[in-house]
């Protein structure tokens, strides 16, 4: 009875957190078609408003504008498509990276498995918002430049995890009962080693993307990543810096966007991660 009560309520914390996600990526990516207004229009008339005026083309400004009249809401809602964009992006690269480099590496071991190892052990030492930096002063700014470097940042850690699946799987009966069989050793990594790791594979991919969308909106932040004529979470945030005293609503507006769709990413990978934990399963 008690397992089936827990194994019930794990089901419906990840269905709620499903849902939450999945309206979270429906703003993000239908938010710019069904919002008719555009985050780049320059309104001198109507800067600095506060959150819920409305203005005198009679549309509500709901969260605000900003120091040059442009509406939050708008800047929130192309930021939020943009953030999803580079972190899924991110997490799809380095995953593809990763993944086979770490499964090489645990399959066939020796020098092979040794020097990828060593490779993203260098790399891990390394603090990754340092890397993200360094690499992103020398590339400069652009969509494209930011999905590479947070890629490169990240891939080690899915090289990690596949290495480890793959040394605790591959001496499985299952994999000795294929190789006898006459599987070649892509075929036992294809078939039988990539499929049994994935449930872990994608707990931490649903977590990375959440840490990368903060990463993307650091470097924002910072003035090396998301060009500032590009709307974006971190870039609207960091141009209200110096308005925070007069109106704060520029940056706590989409610094409360951000933090609500981390939030709904995390608890999703969170919950995808106790709904699968097999030490909860009995």
């Amino acid at each position: 009875m008690g397992r089936t009560v827990a194994s019930s309520t794990r089901g419906a914390r990840l269905l709620l957190a499903s849902v939450g996600l999945a309206l979270v990526v429906l703003a993000g990516i239908g938010g710019p078609y069904i919002l008719p207004y555009s985050p780049v229009d320059v309104r001198l008339d109507q800067r600095l408003r506060p959150p819920g005026t409305r203005l005198p083309d009679r549309r509500v400004a709901w969260l605000g504008t900003d120091q040059l009249g442009r509406d939050l809401w708008a800047q929130a809602v192309h930021g939020a498509r943009v953030s999803l964009l580079v972190a899924a992006s991110t997490v799809v690269i380095a995953g593809g990276i990763g993944i086979p480099l770490g499964l090489l590496a645990g399959y066939y071991g020796g020098a092979t498995g040794s020097v990828i190892m060593r490779f993203s052990d260098f790399q891990l030492a390394i603090p990754p918002f340092l890397l993200a930096v360094l690499i992103a002063a020398v590339l400069g700014q652009s969509v494209v430049n930011v999905i590479a470097i947070l890629s490169v940042i990240r891939w080690a850690a899915f090289a990690r995890l596949a290495h480890g699946e793959t040394l605790s799987l591959k001496n499985n009966d299952y994999v000795e009962a294929a190789r006898a069989l006459g599987a070649t050793h892509a075929g036992v990594m294809r078939r039988h080693l990539f499929p049994n790791m994935l449930t872990p594979v994608i707990i931490v991919a649903a977590l990375l993307v959440a840490t990368q969308m903060l990463a993307e909106a650091a470097l924002s932040f910072i003035g090396l990543g998301i060009p500032p004529s590009t709307p974006s979470l971190g870039v609207t945030v960091s141009q209200g810096r110096n308005y925070l005293d007069s109106a704060w609503w520029i940056s706590t507006m989409p610094g409360l966007v951000l933090t609500l769709i981390v939030v709904a990413v995390a608890w999703f990978g969170d919950a995808l991660r106790d709904y699968f934990d097999p030490r909860l399963r009995y």
